[in-house]
Order: C-alpha cells, then structure tokens, then sequence
C-alpha cells in the first residue's frame, strides 16, 4: 500500500503554502503530493484566495526533486483538451516525467457560475470528459513527425503536430475516479492507469473496483493493468486527544471521520488501511486539509507507513 498526500488548496492556500507541504511529503517519503483543481472555496472563505492547479504544479516541478505529483482531479469544463495536453506536456517535462493526470466531468456548478465557465448537463460533461480523454492521449501518444486528428462529440483536432511530447513516453498516467456504475468503469477500463474511490467505506470500494474490473474484461483489458486507490480524509493522533482536537480544527465529526476517514492512532490506521488492502485498494491518498500541521504528515510517516 502506497501513501499520497492531497491538499485542497481552495480552502485557503498560497503557493509557499503548498510548497511547504510538498517538500515535507517528499522528505517524508510519501508517493505523491497531489492537488485538487477547483476555484472556489467549501464552506470556507478560502483566503487568500484559490490557486490554478497547472501553475502551482508547474512551480513544484522545478521546487521539488524526486516526488510525483498531480491532480485530482482536474474538471474536463474547466480547459480545453488540446491546450491541456500541452500543458501537462510540459509540466511533465519541468518535472522529468514525475507528473500524473487525475481528471473528470467536473460537479461543482457554483465555481463555474462564479469564474464563468460554462456548465453543461451531466451528459454533456461526460461526453466531454469522454473526448478529452481522447484527444489528450492521442496527442501525447501520436508518433512524432505525424499528425493527430479526432472527431468526437464537442471536440473535433484536425492534423494537429500532437506537440509537444510528455517525459513520460506513453504520457503521464491517467486517473479516473467516482462512484458512477456504468459511464465511470467504461471510461476507466478504456483510457485509465489508475481507478480512484474517493471517500468510500471499504465494502463500497470493493464493489466500485468490481465494476472497473468487470468494464476491463468487456474490452479485453486485463484488470490487473490498472491501479486501484482511495481517497480518505487523514485525522491521525497519537492519542484520543490529539485526534479530536485535529477533528475540531477542520470542523469535522470524529465519529463521522471514524467511520469514513482514516482516523485514530497510528495503529487503528494501520487495521483501517488493512481492510482497503482486502478491497483491492494499492494506494490511499489522504486528504490533509490542515497545511499548516507538517507534524502530522510526520507522525504517519513514521508511526504508520512503516507497518505497510
């Protein structure tokens, strides 16, 4: 089971913020450090405002040194595919082949309204999920020196140079996550490297994974190609006390964090995490919504990823 740090940084973060983090992840031995993409804050005032997911990532790419990052996940309404593409590309590149891709339909209508990003109905976000994902692999993976063109739904490339080329030669990897049951699998069994369950008990992730497995085997995919991964909220502590007063400072239930989070000790974690190993997870990432904490992503590092 591999450990990754994801932050939301819409809540309220600057770059040096998420710097901060990232750095630690990396010191710490974390998988990844990944961002969510969205502008506009949850319940929050989210001072001093959001922060584009691409730029931050492109500034941590030359910042940072050997962890991966990328988002999750990235609204398929908020960019067009092909400047996507060649943003990403890019960003591979400053990295040196250390980014990830996480990217979806989009869902939260009332930062499109607020930053005046068409909304489309869910049917067109999924057809429009469904032509990104086309278009931006057939970009990154159309040999050099020869042209990409698509005709999809809402998105049409004509003889496009499909420049410039990621580091990583089949491009970064690709995540889609959700809880849909038949549009989701198809879309991950198709054009996925990983498949997230994002905030599912254990019993749910497992069936969420059968359903991709299954979606896989229709196309003659084999299932095992594919990472398997969760995103939990991490409210971690060495005692009772440390875990309820990280509970109270995101302003979250710890009887609800208990039942859905990755929450408690070190050692109720490592039982918790146990159990999303015997649905198929391979990866968690641990929602951190507290930058300001480094000490916690320390005491996992330390007391907890050891016993994986």
């Amino acid at each position: 089971m591999e450990l990754r740090v994801f932050t939301e940084p819409q809540q309220g973060a600057t770059y040096d913020d998420l710097l901060t983090v990232a750095l630690a992840a990396e010191r710490c031995g974390y998988g990844a450090f990944f961002r969510s993409d969205h502008y506009l804050p949850m319940n929050v005032e989210g001072l001093p405002g959001p922060t584009d997911a691409w730029i931050t990532l492109a500034g941590l790419a030359r910042d940072t040194s050997t962890i991966r990052l990328g988002t999750l996940v990235t609204s398929a309404t908020f960019r067009r595919a092909g400047p996507l593409a060649i943003s990403v590309a890019q960003v591979d590149q400053m990295s040196d082949g250390r980014i990830d891709l996480g990217i979806g339909a989009g869902w939260y209508e009332e930062e499109h309204q607020a930053y005046g990003i068409p909304f489309p109905s869910l049917k067109e976000r999924f057809e429009l999920l469904e032509d990104s994902l086309a278009v931006i692999t057939g970009l990154w993976r159309a040999p050099v020196g020869e042209t990409f063109s698509y005709e999809g739904t809402h998105l049409t490339i004509k003889d496009s140079p499909a420049l410039p080329k990621p580091k990583q030669p089949q491009g970064p990897p690709i995540v889609i996550g959700g809880g849909g049951k038949k549009k989701t699998p198809a879309l991950a069994a198709k054009y996925a490297d990983e498949f997230n369950v994002p905030f599912q008990c254990a019993n749910s992730t497992r069936a969420a994974i059968d359903r991709v497995r299954l979606a896989c085997k229709a196309i003659d995919r084999d299932p095992s190609e594919l990472v398997y991964s969760n995103s939990l909220v991490l409210c971690c502590g060495r005692n009772e006390e440390e875990v309820s007063r990280r509970a109270a400072f995101i302003g979250r239930d710890i009887g609800e964090l208990r039942e859905n989070g990755l929450t408690g000790s070190p050692a109720e974690l490592v039982d918790k995490i146990g159990r999303y190993v015997e649905s198929g997870s391979q990866r968690i990432y641990m929602q951190t919504l507290d930058l300001s904490d480094l000490d916690h992503l320390e005491l996992v590092a330390s007391e907890v990823m050891p016993q994986l």
